[in-house]
């Protein structure tokens, strides 16, 4: 008889989630019998962007889970509740809420326009604080709730708060967030942690805006985020919560030590926030 699987039953409910570290954490929890319910934007294949929610609810059920997708906007107050809502009519509830859509604009002050400082106001901190509060009923329900967004440590050293100020406060918002709903639940059971890479992952976005080639060679798989955000949702809520983990120690503390599994060069570049 085979082992059951660690999130048989469960469901995770996830902002993004067409192609990169979203799409590789619905897989990955897919594998281990989670239900994903996935919030996304890209209904039909963009050129410039690999995937869709459609390909991505496929990829969560060939790797053996149940998957749905809902076509809609983390913004917007009417889609979110949709997801919602379509998470509990096909599943019976919801027990992760991963907080993953994200605007990316490293841009210095001057040379950022106003409308790219709007949107990732509005998708890092607008959208995580309405899929995490209109799932919460729901978390509140589950016995076994987490909230995760994919934000980095809060690391106020001049050298990262100067690169570009406005993406930084954007995660840094998600992450400040986060951890107030750790405090706010706690007497409920509901862990909230963030979760962040210690290196470039290999996504779109960075062979789009972050180094193109050269960058996607030396950076890791999103395997590494899924596996990190797998093991957090396999720990209990009441003693793994108002964490800031990176995805290198979340495994190490998991017994893994070899890394090479996913990818990088010898000399892999150390991303965003995460000092040496």
């Amino acid at each position: 008889m085979s082992a059951a699987k660690p999130l048989a039953g469960r469901t995770l409910l996830m902002s993004g989630g067409s192609r990169g570290i979203g799409l590789a954490i619905g897989v990955a929890a897919g594998r281990l019998g989670a239900n994903v319910v996935l919030l996304a934007k890209t209904d039909t294949p963009d050129p410039r962007l690999p995937g869709t929610v459609h390909t991505a609810a496929q990829a969560v059920e060939d790797a053996g889970g149940q998957a749905l997708a809902v076509v809609g906007d983390v913004r917007e107050e009417a889609d979110v509740q949709r997801a919602v809502d379509a998470a509990v009519a096909r599943f019976g509830g919801i027990d992760f809420c991963v907080n993953n859509a994200s605007a990316l604009a490293p841009l210095k002050t001057e040379e950022l326009p106003l409308k790219r400082f709007d949107l990732m106001q509005q998708i890092q901190l607008r959208g995580t604080f309405l899929l995490t509060r209109t799932a919460l009923p729901h978390l509140r329900r589950s016995s076994h709730a987490h909230i995760l967004s994919l934000s980095p440590p809060i690391n106020l050293a001049p050298h990262w708060l100067g690169r570009h100020p406005a993406y930084t406060v954007a995660k840094y918002g998600m992450t400040l967030l986060t951890l107030g709903w750790a405090a706010e639940l706690a007497e409920a059971g509901i862990a909230a942690n963030v979760l962040w890479p210690k290196t470039l992952i290999a996504t779109a976005a960075v062979n789009n805006l972050l180094g193109g080639e050269a960058s996607m060679q030396r950076a890791r798989s999103p395997d590494i985020m899924a596996d990190a955000a797998v093991a957090i949702f396999q720990r209990s809520p009441r003693a793994c919560t108002g964490q800031s983990f990176i995805d290198e120690d979340v495994l190490r503390a998991e017994g893994i030590t070899d890394f090479s599994r996913y990818g990088g060069g010898p000399d892999v570049i150390l991303d965003l926030y995460v000092d040496p």
